[in-house]
């Protein structure tokens, strides 16, 4: 029985030794980034000579930059909004509707998720281009939409398969409406699923690069294409600065819906 004791606890540390690694493996391209970023060099190179924030602020002091971040945020606002909608009204029918093909249509929903991202890409692409929508916004919005939805449909069904329907039939039966049962009882009761969503369909379209780059034109890009193209160019660790900020952003906000989502089970 010591034995068997000591070898699980073997085991354990063992498995704990690994993960450790394997983290630390992930995160270290992360960290070099972050530390390029701060370096005093013209060029990356690590480590640095020494530690400069002039990277920051000729960053944040050229237009073109500000314009690419302005342009990521606005796009993924706005898709983060259509998606949370369009998400939601999905959701209940997936939910609760009782029609005939109903799982294939979850299928369906969920297709861009398993779907390669080129692929659709480049479908995409030519698709916007016989319609006239390829370089501009509306185009984008449509193409993040297109790979944000799953998740906010994700978020949104493990909410309301969750929540007991019988709390919003007893608000119907006390009087109130239908839809203001809906949206007086079961919104705020899912409301770490709307949270959900917001969140992931908001990182969805603000880390997306592949559809950015067909979707962009020498007048509209985003943030992540701007860091691509900039690449092809140069290596300035102004991209590092860039980058270091775009991932500062994304921890941010899972760090926010973490601490959300912990509040509303508490």
């Amino acid at each position: 029985m010591l034995l068997n004791f000591n070898s699980l606890g073997i085991w354990k540390w063992a498995l704990l030794t690994i993960t450790v690694l394997t983290a630390a493996f992930l995160l270290m391209p992360i960290l070099f980034i972050a530390a390029l970023s701060f370096g005093s060099s013209q060029w990356l190179i690590f480590p640095p000579p020494s530690w400069t924030l002039k990277w920051y602020g000729a960053l944040l002091s050229d237009p073109r930059w500000l314009e690419a971040a302005w342009t990521s945020f606005r796009i993924a606002l706005i898709v983060t909004f259509f998606s949370v909608l369009i998400g939601l009204v999905a959701s209940f029918g997936l939910v609760r509707g009782r029609f005939m093909g109903r799982s294939t249509l979850r299928a369906l929903f969920m297709t861009p998720m398993i779907l390669p991202v080129v692929v659709l890409a480049v479908a995409l692409y030519a698709f916007f281009l016989r319609i006239g929508l390829n370089g501009t916004t509306t185009g984008f919005v449509i193409a993040h939409l297109i790979v944000a939805l799953p998740f906010s449909i994700l978020a949104l069904t493990g909410a309301l398969e969750g929540f007991d329907k019988s709390i919003e039939d007893a608000a119907v039966l006390c009087g109130a409406s239908p839809l203001r049962a809906k949206l007086q009882i079961t919104l705020p009761c899912i409301s770490h699923g709307l949270f959900s969503a917001a969140i992931f369909s908001f990182l969805t379209s603000w880390d997306e690069v592949v559809l950015a780059i067909f979707m962009a034109s020498p007048t509209l890009q985003t943030l992540p294409v701007k860091i691509w193209a900039t690449l092809r160019q140069d290596l300035t660790p102004v991209i590092a600065a860039a980058s270091t900020l775009l991932i500062i952003v994304t921890v941010l906000l899972m760090l926010i819906a973490a601490a959300v989502k912990k509040g509303l089970k508490a």
